[in-house]
């Protein structure tokens, strides 16, 4: 007999989701309740740039993602070396609106 396990969660990943989008920058917003991730496809020489995703995420999660992603790039970083994550963009980032943060 196999024992199930009540705490398990089933997650289900379509192919139109698991197919992703690209983004090159994030801007970060919170307020007292939430923060807003607005992920954002800049492509240079076009002045106009989209938000291609917003995840919207209680303080709690947001901190639980900041220690998810720390881990996932210490463990990159272990097998593929430093990631140089450039003090200035790529790409002239003076398109007006609020200051990148990604």
């Amino acid at each position: 007999m196999v024992e199930k396990n009540e705490n398990q969660l089933n997650i289900e990943l379509t192919e139109d989701i698991a197919e992703g989008i690209y983004s090159n920058l994030a801007i970060i917003t919170h307020s007292n309740t939430e923060f807003v991730i607005d992920f954002i496809r800049v492509m240079p020489g076009i002045p106009k740039a989209k938000v291609k995703s917003r995840i919207i995420l209680t303080p709690e999660h947001a901190k639980r993602l900041l220690r998810a992603l720390d881990d996932n790039i210490a463990k990159y970083e272990s097998v593929n070396g430093n990631i140089d994550a450039h003090d200035d963009p790529p790409f002239p980032m003076n398109f007006g609106g609020p200051t990148a943060q990604a």
